[in-house]
């Protein structure tokens, strides 16, 4: 099958190429800057901007499934209009190449519980994809757990410098992460069912947790875990501010994300299980596998250049 990935370059990206050309896929990837892509090999590498639509007519050629893991939080601003234009020309793409299957990687969290405008724009950009004539495919996550996550490091950052803190009640907020090797094994499965044209499924990890316990959990594997004071008057605004003084996560990130940790995110339709076979990642073990990278990844950063001998 002839598969496009926008996003590639992202953290889900990132883990879900390789696996579909392990699988034995055609994979192109839509990328701005084909000269800085430094993907595995194998795929064709086609340069664009979602916000351009004419680029992403060479990119759908031949395609028969394409990923959507496009989201805008990192441009700042009103990201909710970004979204909202960057699905209808993808949607759009789409159609007029005649693609067969869209598939996107969405937000936990149920309509009824006031989403954050976050979670808000990902059900409509998922409205939006489901608009064309692509069947489309969508899998709802909550926080994904592996180094490179914006949601996992905030939580990390916040467990490794705060011996105290000083919470919102959306510490009290249930939460089912999931490792970001399941995420992805989801991703590519539902490529071997027809049957997931067309449907939408919620995944998860097999643990639930209050973000009060996650925290906790992940302080424990560093060594320290915080002692946390839950207080009525810090509102999910006023905190985002404070992580933007404690964390080194972009603030353009952390205040959506942090506004809707307000909201429950956990799965309460379990079918894709039954569908794709997936060996599911506890928490415990995601969080220790994304630690090890992140150590490996800053030993990398700080090992000196070889010099060659004169």
């Amino acid at each position: 099958m002839r598969v496009l990935v926008t996003g590639a370059t992202g953290f889900v990206g990132r883990h879900l190429v390789p696996l579909l050309l392990d699988a034995g896929h055609d994979v192109v990837v839509f990328v701005r800057d084909a000269a800085s892509y430094d993907g595995p090999p194998g795929a064709d590498v086609v340069e664009g901007d979602i916000f351009e639509p004419a680029t992403l007519a060479p990119a759908m050629a031949g395609v028969d499934a394409a990923y959507y893991l496009i989201h805008s939080m990192h441009a700042g601003g009103d990201f909710e209009a970004r979204d909202r234009l960057a699905a209808r020309n993808f949607v759009d793409a789409a159609e007029s190449a005649g693609v067969g299957r869209i598939v996107y990687l969405g937000g936990l969290g149920e309509d009824r519980d006031r989403l954050s405008a976050h979670l808000r724009s990902r059900r409509e950009v998922e409205h939006i994809l489901a608009s064309g004539a692509p069947e489309l495919t969508t899998l709802r996550a909550a926080i994904i757990v592996g180094a490179g996550s914006a949601s996992f490091e905030m939580v990390r950052q916040l467990a490794t410098r705060l011996p105290v803190m000083v919470t919102p009640q959306w510490v009290e907020t249930r939460c089912q992460p999931i490792a970001i090797a399941d995420v992805v094994a989801y991703l590519a499965g539902v490529l071997d069912h027809p049957e997931t044209a067309g449907e939408t499924y919620e995944i998860g990890g097999p643990d639930v947790f209050t973000y009060r316990e996650m925290l906790q959990r992940v302080g424990a594997q560093l060594g320290h875990a915080p002692r946390i004071v839950p207080v009525p008057v810090l509102t999910p605004r006023l905190s985002s501010y404070w992580i933007g003084l404690v964390t080194d996560v972009d603030t353009g990130v952390a205040r959506p994300l942090i506004e809707g940790l307000k909201n429950p995110v956990v799965v309460g339709d379990d079918r894709i299980r039954d569908i794709v076979e997936v060996e599911e990642t506890t928490f415990d073990a995601a969080v220790e596998r994304a630690l090890r990278e992140e150590r490996g990844t800053r030993e990398n950063a700080a090992e000196p250049e070889p010099t060659t001998p004169t």
